[in-house]
């Protein structure tokens, strides 16, 4: 198991506030060192700030790309490998149209796009981040821009994950994001019964939990007006088989992952992370990067799991989609009823769900991909089965959604 990031979170003010920002980076390198110390390795630490609209100012969106380069090199600086610039917002409809000049105009720097707010679901936000994705994919020839920007449903501020990490406060905070999927390979590796498994499962998880918390708390007085949000402890994978959640799942019992069955033992590994004894923020839960997990980068070229599945999961899961593979000439019609029944799920079942799709320049479905990257296992491009909506939701009105309430 790895801390896959340290994430800050700050309002760096605008104009830039640099001595806030250097602030940041000597925490992030004394909580490095401290986790280093206790044995683990930290992959990445990282800055979000509060969305960019409100950061900028209305009259000010315009100028998110000069900003954007501007700050990936004052994060440099400061020793941050990344930040997200949080998401766009509803009731700032220009700020969408910006983000792929943004991402164009400056390295290490993400985003994202809000398609809801309060108990609403808003199509034309809905629409406005598909566009975002079909205008991201061209510039790079495997669409890599596209892993800077992700869709938000119903995604609460404090989430450390990137794209979807943003933060609504003036006093900063800081979360820790894990590298997990490891456990539950191991969790199921042996010949138990569900439940012997699951409570090795959450039994471990509750372990690296707490440890985690204590040096979290530990680095607290240090940095007194500091909030930690807690722990997103989810099962991320690395993409080889030893950190592959698909491979966890297919240790359960199913043949492979796609198949039926699959759904119940991503409900298992999800509540075995509801059960464990640990601050929890975030996702918390199944993470399902197509692209990030070599067993579900497999059995995604191999048509076992599709599109649809991934939706499916999410019902259970964390995040969503994530690093999907789609035809490079996918338009936004297509991919916005995918998003907007995200937004569905995401708003019915009151749970934070994210969209990080990847139409693949040239590419079309079934085509194999030929990432040269470290963190992907190469797939083959995934069939999209929608088509443009009809009226009325084709409209751009925003309508409520409330959550299911339980039955009494």
């Amino acid at each position: 198991m790895k801390i896959r990031s340290i994430t800050y979170f700050l309002n760096p003010k605008y104009p830039l506030d640099e001595n806030a920002l250097r602030k940041a980076g000597e925490f992030l390198a004394q909580a490095k060192s401290a986790y280093e110390a206790a044995g683990y390795e930290v992959q990445t630490v990282r800055l979000a700030t509060i969305p960019f609209p409100m950061l900028l100012g209305e009259n000010k969106i315009d100028e998110l790309p000069k900003f954007a380069s501007q700050f990936a090199e004052a994060i440099q600086e400061a020793g941050i490998s990344y930040a997200s610039l949080g998401p766009a917002l509803p009731e700032f409809p220009r700020s969408y149209q910006v983000i792929p000049e943004a991402i164009a105009a400056s390295e290490n720097i993400f985003f994202s796009g809000a398609m809801t707010g309060g108990d609403k679901i808003h199509l034309a936000q809905v629409k406005a981040c598909a566009e975002v994705i079909v205008k991201c994919a061209p510039p790079d020839p495997n669409g890599f821009a596209n892993l800077r920007f992700a869709a938000l449903a119903n995604v609460k501020a404090g989430a450390p994950f990137f794209p979807a990490a943003y933060w609504d406060q003036d006093q900063p905070a800081f979360a820790i994001a894990t590298e997990a999927a490891d456990l539950a390979v191991d969790a199921f590796a042996g010949r138990q019964t569900i439940d012997e498994r699951r409570r090795e499962l959450t039994a471990s998880i509750t372990k690296h939990g707490q440890t985690i918390s204590r040096i979290a708390q530990s680095l607290i007085p240090t940095y007194q007006s500091l909030i930690f949000c807690g722990i997103d402890f989810s099962l991320a994978p690395y993409p080889d088989d030893a950190h592959s959640l698909g491979r966890a799942v297919e240790n359960m019992g199913v043949s492979k992952i796609g198949l039926h069955g699959s759904l119940a033992a991503a409900a298992i590994l999800t509540e075995a992370v509801d059960r464990a004894d640990f601050p929890h923020t975030g996702f918390s839960g199944f993470m399902q990067p197509i692209l990030e997990d070599s067993v579900l980068a497999k059995r995604a070229a191999e048509g076992a799991l599709t599109i649809k599945d991934a939706l499916l999961y999410s019902v259970v899961c964390g995040t969503g989609l994530d690093t999907v593979p789609l035809p490079g000439d996918t338009t936004a019609e297509q991919i916005t009823p995918l998003l907007l029944d995200l937004s569905a799920l995401a708003m019915r079942l009151d749970k934070p769900l994210t969209a990080r799709l990847m139409p693949v320049p040239g590419k079309k479905a079934g085509d194999a991909t030929n990432f040269d990257f470290t963190f992907f296992a190469n797939s083959r491009v995934m069939s999209l089965d929608s088509a443009p909506l009809n009226y009325p939701l084709s409209g751009n009105e925003g309508f409520s959604l409330q959550t299911k309430r339980p039955n009494v």
